[in-house]
């Protein structure tokens, strides 16, 4: 297991985000961590704290020096010169404060580095600065990974780097998929196997030892990391439409082949669950799940899909289930990051079932 002190000390989404509220205005903080651990998604953690500022999205990846500024020849007093304008992803022109992200820094070639150096100490490029207010991070891959991220010492002496924690599977769970609407399939998969599906390739010193994950010295096309998962996500929720082989190949595709070969099975469990339709016409005679991992599935599904007219009918027919799927309902209602906990909290039927086992979460209070 990966013991160094960057490591033991890495920091999660929140804690990143929380850092560059209080300190970007005059830090940079290059985040730098697992590729699709969810880097990209802090601009949009800062966006909704901070409704005020503009969110501006600069990928370095696709930038040449030439990006950065374009020159204009104006004149004054019948003598030219040239002033450089910015490019408008940098949010310089806004007059507002904004919240850049430079993504991708450690890949940028060494031109674009150094020329948004400027930007990242003084918040200026060219004659304009930004507003004061306005707050500026970036991003980068591990250096370990081996896909081109390099950032020389005097890059690093300019900014504060910090290590991202990779999430996992139950932070997954209970901080995003669920929220976000994952399918029900995946976010049982990840619950049963994440110890495997979420483990670091700085952990595995074989690469056979986990065909799942990505693996500098594997030659893998795709492979399981929190983004690959969403991107599952979008195909099982469109597998009505499509050929079961088209299915298989798009998430094979997507997670691996290991891993897209190991979800079928868990796609094939949720097709057996009882319709949401069939629970709300009649919760006390709609199917139970004859498995465990089916009945976990059904109660992740009612979690994503729960609105309030589906909830008295779900408390009904969950009474039905055994204890341990009521107590894991309740447990993620609990969540504070459950996006649709008053819907359930304030239903009558759930005070009453809570009032009636309040035994499973006692220890809660």
């Amino acid at each position: 297991m990966s013991t160094n002190i960057e490591t033991m000390f890495a920091l999660t989404l929140n804690e990143c985000a929380d850092a560059i509220e209080a300190t970007g205005s005059r830090v940079t903080t290059l985040i730098q961590g697992h590729m699709g651990c969810g880097k990209s998604s802090i601009l949009k953690m800062l966006a909704q704290r901070l409704p005020n500022h503009v969110p501006c999205y600069f990928d370095c990846t696709t930038k040449d020096l030439g990006d950065l500024m374009l020159p204009k020849i104006l004149t004054d007093d019948n003598a030219e010169f040239v002033r450089f304008a910015p490019n408008e992803e940098m949010g310089l022109h806004h007059g507002r404060p904004v919240i850049l992200m430079i993504d991708e820094f450690g890949k940028a070639n060494a031109s674009v580095k150094n020329g948004m150096m400027r930007v990242m100490l003084e918040r200026k490029l060219g004659n304009l600065a930004l507003h004061p207010d306005s707050l500026v991070f970036a991003t980068t891959n591990l250096g370990s990974e081996g896909v081109g991220d390099l950032l020389l010492p005097h890059h690093r002496n300019r900014i504060t780097t910090v290590r991202i924690k990779k999430p996992t599977a139950m932070e997954w769970i209970e901080d995003f998929a669920i929220n976000a609407g994952v399918h029900p399939s995946i976010i049982r998969w990840v619950h049963e196997f994440g110890d495997t599906l979420f483990q670091s390739f700085e952990d595995v010193t074989n690469p056979d030892d986990n065909p799942y994950i990505y693996h500098p010295k594997a030659q893998r096309p795709a492979f399981v990391t929190p983004r690959s998962l969403e991107l599952a996500s979008y195909w099982l929720h469109a597998k009505d439409k499509l050929t079961a082989t088209t299915v298989k190949q798009a998430l094979m595709g997507t997670i691996g082949a290991r891993g897209g070969a190991d979800l079928e099975a868990y796609v094939a469990i949720y097709d057996q669950l009882p319709k949401r339709a069939d629970i709300v016409a009649d919760p006390m005679t709609a199917m139970i799940p004859t498995s465990a991992s089916a009945t976990m599935m059904l109660v992740t599904n009612a979690l994503i899909g729960m609105d309030a007219q589906f909830i008295t009918p779900w408390v009904k027919y969950m009474n039905r289930l055994d204890k341990e799927a009521q107590g894991y309902f309740t447990l993620q209602v609990r969540n504070p990051n459950y996006g649709k906990k008053s819907v359930v909290m304030t239903n009558a039927e759930y005070t009453k079932w809570c009032m009636e086992n309040n035994y499973l979460f006692a220890g809660d209070i």
